[in-house]
């Protein structure tokens, strides 16, 4: 029997909700790693048993933790649970003062980076993974995340030029294409967009087209506040981008991008993700502004394309309209594969939301979580 499981990563912890696939009674496990924060959770493709976890606190500093079975047991990459001033080497540790992150590559000179802020498993090997961190820079792992090496080249895309916005400098975002895994997309607060077409050998700015009037010049290559990209697993050239204002869309790979905000009461948000079923079917959830991260009038709304892009149509049946004040963050939405696509995302206010007829109506999974971080969703045969 097919079925879903979705991985929620809170403010204090982690939940697994697992459904068949008709997604109408989950079950509910958690809170995994209790009081620490989990930015972000994502099952591999290739063994529907492996997560990988972004595990922090501002006393212990990063963790990544996998679990092998699904969710029901977890352990260290490194086999070994944060201790006071250890450095185990070649991974992501705790080691100095409280909340100091370093990354040891052998040197003398460890580098400082603050979190891993996205995980992104490889789409033909279990065991390998990419993690974005903030300050912006990508690493790899092609054992399980037991130890880590730093893809630098990204860096020397203009690094110096890049800035942090409101929420830190970050890569948020990695989009690996299924066509060719050597070809990689990542989104950088505040930068923009960057490729590479050699597995991270090099890598180019790719933000053409988009426009930041709060930059000197509104029209750079480089400095743009990209909240999220997506796209369509058929469709990898075609991209889809939740600006700090603006939903862009490029259909050369980045190349080029244009605007497609249309009729959107406001196009600020941070999340947008794609139908896996219909690759013209894109989702936002606008919010008020960048000062105020809310929905507008209260109402919490998502907001769908099926012309990828410019049209758009509020789906409302289900959420809540009236005095809701939380915000849906950039990696708090997902779909699944399934027949029905089901569309999902979990909200400030610590709700998680599932549609299983690609929004056209929706249910709460849960109420009450700590503030949702993310949320990712394995499709289970």
């Amino acid at each position: 029997m097919s079925g879903v499981r979705v991985l929620v990563g809170t403010k204090k912890g982690a939940f697994v909700l697992t459904s068949d696939e008709k997604r109408e009674k989950w079950d509910v496990s958690g809170p995994h790693f209790a009081g620490w924060e989990v930015y972000h959770m994502k099952g591999s493709p290739v063994d529907p048993n492996r997560i990988y976890v972004s595990q922090s606190s501002g006393w212990f500093g990063q963790l990544i933790q996998r679990s092998d079975d699904g969710g029901k047991t977890w352990h260290p990459t490194n086999g070994k649970e944060p201790k006071w001033g250890e450095t185990p080497g070649n991974a992501f540790v705790y080691e100095g003062d409280p909340g100091t992150h370093m990354w040891y590559d052998g040197t003398q000179h460890p580098w400082e980076f603050k979190r891993v802020w996205h995980l992104e498993p490889s789409l033909s090997d279990a065991d390998t993974v990419y993690a974005g961190v903030e300050d912006a820079a990508i690493f790899k792992s092609t054992d399980g995340g037991v130890s880590w090496k730093e893809l630098p080249a990204l860096r020397d895309a203009d690094g110096h030029r890049w800035m942090p916005g409101a929420g830190g400098m970050a890569v948020h975002t990695i989009l690996i294409d299924p066509t060719n895994e050597h070809r990689m997309f990542v989104a950088i607060s505040a930068a923009g967009v960057f490729r590479t077409d050699d597995g991270g050998a090099t890598w180019k700015p790719t933000n053409k087209g988009l426009t930041s009037q709060f930059m000197p010049d509104p029209n750079a290559e480089i400095g743009h506040c990209v909240h999220r990209i997506a796209f369509h697993p058929s469709k990898p050239s075609t991209l889809f981008m939740q600006k700090h204002w603006d939903i862009m869309r490029s259909d050369d790979s980045g190349e080029s991008w244009t605007e497609v905000s249309g009729n959107l009461p406001t196009d600020f948000g941070f999340p947008i993700d794609v139908n896996a079923n219909e690759p013209e079917t894109i989702y936002v959830v606008p919010i008020k502004s960048d000062s105020e991260h809310f929905p507008i009038d209260g109402k919490l709304q998502v907001w769908r394309s099926k012309t990828g892009g410019n049209e758009w149509e509020a789906l409302t049946n289900g959420l809540p309209q009236k005095d809701c004040y939380v915000n849906v963050l950039r990696d708090a939405m997902c779909v699944d594969t399934l027949p029905s696509c089901g569309i999902y995302f979990g909200t400030t206010g610590g709700a998680v939301y599932c549609s299983a007829d690609s929004g056209d109506t929706w249910n709460a999974i849960v109420h009450d979580l700590p503030a949702v971080y993310s949320v990712e969703v394995q499709t289970l045969a």
